[in-house]
């Protein structure tokens, strides 16, 4: 898995780089959805109904917790890199955990925050029926981005994010909940993220 988009990513939490995973989480990366998942293209379903459309919407959710966190840990250098936690968990916990901390000790933070342009729900997968082995429910989300109000600066205020980087682009989450079971909707968690090679979406 690649970073695609450099430091914009990182401003856009939206990356696995496998050089920074070196995760302590044991929980096994989840089962990519199959073939029987459902399949949709916007999560704005007025009143989820099934099961699916519950976990779309509790997903969706999570995925905008969870910029809002990754903003505030970014943002601020005194925020437990623990916060992570509340919002992603195994690969996508330690890539993010790791990369946070390396910035922090060169006295980077980011300035400014994301905004979530347009998310598309992909699939969605509620197989529990192994979650120590990751069979757990799965929710695929693709989210286009916009950090052009947010910058990665050095402890001098001056940006060390290359001007060349576009400011938008699309990323695919695979957001998972192993606590199905116990907790069907606090449970969700970010477990992977990956930059897509693909036109970012259109300004509205």
């Amino acid at each position: 898995m690649t970073q695609f988009l450099g430091m914009k990513s990182w401003a856009a939490g939206a990356l696995v780089l496998v050089a920074v995973t070196a995760c302590t989480n044991s929980d096994p990366e989840p089962a990519p959805p199959d073939a029987s998942s459902s399949t949709t293209s916007s999560a704005s379903s007025p009143t989820p109904t099934s099961p699916s459309e519950v976990a779309a919407a509790d997903a969706t959710r999570l995925i905008e917790r969870y910029f809002s966190v990754l903003d505030k840990v970014r943002m601020e250098p005194a925020t437990p890199l623990s916060e992570l936690r509340t919002v992603a968990i195994g690969i996508q916990l330690g890539a993010q955990t790791n990369l946070i901390r390396r910035e922090r000790e060169k006295d980077r933070h980011q300035v400014g925050v994301t905004e979530i342009v347009e998310l598309k729900i992909q699939s969605v997968n509620l197989d529990n029926s192994a979650p120590n082995a990751g069979r757990v429910p799965v929710v695929q989300i693709d989210v286009c981005w916009d950090v052009s109000n947010a910058d990665v600066v050095d402890a001098s205020g001056k940006s060390v994010t290359d001007p060349d980087l576009p400011n938008r682009g699309w990323s695919r989450y695979m957001v998972a909940n192993y606590r199905y079971a116990t907790a069907p909707s606090d449970g969700w968690r970010v477990a992977s993220g990956q930059d897509l090679e693909q036109a970012p979406c259109a300004d509205s």
